[in-house]
C-alpha cells in the first residue's frame, strides 16, 4: 500500500520540478535587450535578493525557536517536520523570486523585439509558469517525506499502528497528525513573513513613488527620474512573487493535512462504535488526498504546456483561462477515474460518504467550481472591461473624494456572492461527504494551484516588464503591449487572491472541526465536541476573534504608512537637493530608496507576526480551548469578509485608473484630472490589496494550525484549569 501511494506522487513530484527546471532555463536563455535594460534588470534583482537573504536570516533564528519548543513540548519529529514545512516553502518563493527577476527584462525585450503581444505574454507566463510549478512540487515533495518518514505507522494501520502516545508532560497526541501538522505550521510561517513583509515593503515603495512621483512631480509612472522607481519594481518581486508563492503553498498543503487529520480524528474517536472506521478505510481516507493533489499536478503540467506550445494568441486574458479550464478540466476527469477505482469495494458510509465511492470527488468537483465562481466574481468587480470598475472611473470625473467613495462601494458589495459560493460550497460538500468533504471542496479549490500561481506571477512580471521599458525609454509601442499584460495581470491576481481566501475559509474550517475532536482528549473518547456559542467562553473568543483581522489590518496598514511616509521623504530630499533629477542629468539615488523600503518592512512585520503567532496560544493558556475555539470562530468570519473587500476593492481602485489611461473616458486622458484622482484611488487600495487582503487568509489558517498544534497542552494546562474554573 505505502509504495502503491508513495511512487505515482513521487513520479508527479519529480516530473512537476523537472518542467520547472526546463522552463526557468528556457526563459534565461532569452536575450536580454540593451546596456540600460540590463542594468536595470541587474538593480532590481540585487534589491530583491538581498531583501531576501534578510528576511530568511529572521525567519531562520525564529523558525529555530519554535522548532525547539515543539521538540521540547510535543516531540522531536514535529520540529524536524516544521523545519522541513518551512524549507519547502522558502525553497519556492525564493525560484520564483529568482525567476521573476530574470524574466522582467526578457518580457520587456521581447516586446521590443516582436512588437507581439502574444508572443511577449507567452515570455511572462513561462516565467510565472516555474514559480507556479514550483509551489505545487515542493510543497508536494515535503509532503511526501513527511509520509515516507511515517511510513511504517501507514503501512501498519491495521494493526493500529497510529497510534496515541503520551509524551514527559502526559500529553496525549497521534504522532501522525501532529507531524503532518508541524508541517504546515512551517509553511505558515514563511507564508507570514513573505506576505507581510512582502506586502508592506511593496506598498510603501509603490505609495511613495505614486506620491511624490506621480501626484507631485508629475513625470510618468515607472519614470527613471524618480528615485523609488526601482524599490517600487523590487517590491512586486517581493510581495507580489515570493509572497505569494509561500502564501498559495501554505494554503495547498493546510487544505490537504486538514482532510488528512480529519481522517485520523474520525478513526479514533469512533473506535470500539458502531460507526467504527475500519483501518483500511483510513489509510485510504489519509492518502487519498495526496493522490488527488498528485493528479492536480499533471492536469497543471498539461495546462500550462498547452498554452506555452501553442500558436501565440493576441488575446492574454483567454491564453490564461483556457491554461486554468485546461488545467481544472484534465482534474476533474482524472479525479472521477481515479476515486471510482481508490475506494471500489470499501463501505465508505460510515464516514458520512452519501454518494459512495465518488463522494469526495464529488466534495472536490463543488470546490472547484466554487472556486472558479470566486474568481468570476472577482473578475466582475475589479476588471475594467464590467460595470463596477467603470463606475469608479466615471465617478473620479467629480473628484477624488468620489473616487474613494465609489471604491469602497464596489468593494463591500463584492463581498455578498463569494460568501454565499462558499456558504453553499460548505453545505454540499458536508451533505455529499461530511466534513471531510468540505476538506476535499478545498483540495479541489487548489487542485490546480499550479496553474493559478503561473497565471498570478505573469502578473508582476508583466508589471516589471513595463517599469523596465519606461525607464529604458524603449518605443512607447512596447510599454502599451506591458501594460495590457500588467492590465490582464491585475484581474487575475484578484482572482487568484479570491482562490486563496476561498480554499483558506474551507480548510480553516476543516481545521476548526479538527480542533475541536483534538480536545476533547483521545484517551478518554469523550464525543463532546461542540462549541456552544452561548457558552461565555466560546462567546467571547468569538468577539476577539472577529476583532483581532482588524487589528491585524491596521497594523499592517500603518506600518506601509509609516514606511511610504519614509520613502516620501527621501524621494523629497533628491528632489530638492538634486535638481538635475528632473532634468535628465542626474541620476536618482535608487540604492537608498531600496534600502529604506527593505529596512520599514523588516522592522514593521515584526508585530503583526507575533500577534499572529503568540494570540491564539496565550489565549488557550489562560482561557483554555473553548475560548480559542470560539477565538477561530471569529477570527475566520471575519477574515473571510474583510480580505474579500479590501482584495476586491484595491483592484477596482488599480482598474480604473488604469481604464482611464487606456483612454477609456474621452476628454479625460492620462495626466487629467480625473487621472490624478483614480491614482490617489489605486495608491489608497494598494495596501488594501497587496498587503491586508493576502495576509488576511494566512492569518486565519496560521491561528487554526497553531492552535491544533498547541491544544493537546493547553487543554491540560490552562489557568483556569489549574484554579478550578
Amino acid at each position: 500500500m505505502l509504495t502503491a501511494f508513495i511512487l505515482p506522487t513521487a513520479v508527479a513530484v519529480i516530473i512537476t520540478l523537472v518542467f520547472a527546471a526546463i522552463n526557468y532555463h528556457s526563459v534565461k536563455k532569452l536575450p536580454v535587450g540593451t546596456d540600460t535594460m540590463r542594468e536595470l534588470a541587474d538593480v532590481i534583482q540585487e534589491g530583491a535578493l538581498a531583501f531576501i537573504h534578510h528576511e530568511y536570516k529572521i525567519i531562520a533564528v525564529i523558525s529555530g525557536i519554535i522548532g525547539i519548543a515543539l521538540v521540547i513540548l510535543i516531540d522531536w519529529y514535529v520540529g524536524l517536520t516544521f523545519i522541513l514545512g518551512t524549507v519547502m516553502s522558502g525553497l519556492a518563493g525564493y525560484i520564483g523570486m529568482k525567476i521573476a527577476t530574470l524574466a522582467n527584462v526578457r518580457v520587456s525585450n521581447e516586446a521590443r523585439m516582436s512588437k507581439s503581444l502574444g508572443k511577449t505574454m507567452k515570455v511572462a507566463f513561462k516565467g510565472g509558469s516555474v514559480m507556479g510549478l514550483s509551489v505545487a512540487g515542493f510543497g508536494l515533495l515535503g509532503l511526501v517525506l513527511v509520509y515516507l518518514v511515517f511510513g511504517l505507522l501507514l503501512k501498519q494501520a491495521d494493526s493500529a499502528s497510529m497510534v496515541i502516545v503520551e509524551n514527559w508532560l502526559g500529553i496525549s497526541y497521534i504522532p501522525f497528525t501532529m507531524s503532518v501538522t508541524g508541517y504546515s505550521l512551517g509553511c505558515s510561517v514563511v507564508a507570514l513573513f513573505d506576505r507581510v513583509g512582502g506586502g508592506i515593503y511593496t506598498k510603501a515603495a509603490d505609495m511613495g513613488a505614486d506620491l511624490v512621483g506621480k501626484t507631485e512631480a508629475g513625470i510618468p509612472e515607472d519614470d527613471a527620474r524618480n528615485p523609488a522607481t526601482i524599490a517600487d519594481n523590487v517590491g512586486d518581486n517581493v510581495g507580489d512573487v515570493a509572497g505569494l508563492g509561500s502564501d498559495l503553498l501554505e494554503s495547498y498543503i493546510g487544505a490537504i493535512i486538514s482532510a488528512v487529520i480529519l481522517a485520523a480524528y474520525l478513526y479514533f474517536t469512533r473506535l470500539g462504535q458502531a460507526n467504527a472506521v475500519s483501518p483500511e478505510l483510513l489509510s485510504k481516507l489519509i492518502t487519498f488526498p495526496v493522490l488527488f493533489a498528485a493528479i492536480g499536478l499533471v492536469g497543471c503540467i498539461i495546462g500550462i504546456f498547452f498554452v506555452i506550445a501553442r500558436k501565440p494568441n493576441e488575446n492574454p486574458h483567454q491564453e490564461l483561462n483556457i491554461s486554468l479550464y485546461t488545467s481544472a478540466a484534465i482534474i476533474v476527469v482524472g479525479g472521477f477515474l481515479f476515486t471510482q477505482f481508490y475506494f471500489r469495494g470499501i463501505d465508505v458510509s460510515v464516514v458520512g460518504f452519501k454518494a459512495g465511492a465518488l463522494s469526495p470527488w464529488i466534495a472536490a468537483v463543488i470546490g472547484i467550481v466554487a472556486g472558479m465562481g470566486i474568481g468570476f466574481f472577482a473578475e466582475i468587480y475589479t476588471s475594467y472591461d464590467y460595470e463596477p470598475t467603470k463606475k469608479i472611473a466615471h465617478a473620479s470625473i467629480s473628484g477624488t473624494a468620489l473616487t474613494i467613495t465609489n471604491g469602497l462601494a464596489v468593494g463591500m458589495h463584492s463581498v455578498f456572492l463569494p460568501v454565499v459560493t462558499l456558504a453553499a460550497a460548505v453545505i454540499f460538500a458536508n451533505a455529499v461527504s461530511g466534513v471531510y468533504g468540505v476538506a476535499m471542496a478545498a483540495i479541489g479549490m487548489l487542485s490546480f494551484v499550479a496553474a493559478t500561481v503561473s497565471v498570478d506571477t505573469y502578473g508582476p512580471i508583466a508589471d516589471n516588464a513595463g517599469g523596465i521599458s519606461e525607464m529604458s525609454k524603449l518605443d512607447p509601442a512596447v510599454r502599451k503591449i506591458t501594460d495590457k499584460l500588467d492590465s490582464v495581470g491585475n484581474t487575475t491576481a484578484a482572482i487568484g487572491k479570491g482562490f486563496a481566501i476561498g480554499s483558506a475559509a474551507l480548510a480553516s474550517l476543516s481545521l476548526l472541526v479538527s480542533f475541536m475532536y483534538a480536545q476533547m482528549g483521545l484517551n478518554d473518547k469523550v464525543m463532546d465536541v461542540s462549541l456552544d456559542i452561548i457558552n461565555s467562553y466560546v462567546l467571547a473568543g468569538a468577539f476577539v476573534g472577529a476583532a483581532m483581522p482588524f487589528l491585524f489590518s491596521s497594523l499592517l496598514i500603518d506600518a506601509v504608512a509609516k514606511s511610504a511616509g519614509d520613502m516620501v521623504e527621501e524621494v523629497r530630499r533628491q528632489f530638492k537637493e538634486m535638481p538635475g533629477i528632473l532634468t535628465g542629468e542626474t541620476r536618482p539615488d535608487y540604492k537608498r530608496c531600496i534600502t529604506i523600503s527593505a529596512a520599514g518592512a523588516i522592522r514593521e512585520m515584526k508585530l503583526p507576526v507575533v500577534i499572529a503567532v503568540v494570540l491564539p496560544v496565550l489565549s488557550g493558556f489562560i482561557f483554555g480551548a473553548r475560548f480559542v475555539g470560539g477565538l477561530l470562530i471569529g477570527a475566520t468570519m471575519s477574515a473571510v469578509m474583510l480580505a474579500i473587500f479590501t482584495a476586491n476593492s484595491g483592484g477596482a481602485w488599480d482598474n480604473a485608473k488604469k481604464y482611464i489611461e487606456s483612454g477609456g473616458i474621452e476628454g479625460h486622458p492620462k495626466g487629467s484630472v480625473t487621472h490624478s484622482a483614480t491614482v490617489i484611488g489605486d495608491t489608497v487600495g494598494d495596501p488594501l490589496k497587496d498587503t491586508v487582503g493576502p495576509s488576511l487568509d494566512i492569518l486565519i489558517k496560521i491561528m487554526s494550525t497553531i492552535s491544533l498544534i498547541t491544544v493537546s497542552i493547553y487543554s491540560k494546562f490552562n489557568f483556569l484549569s489549574l484554579f478550578g474554573g
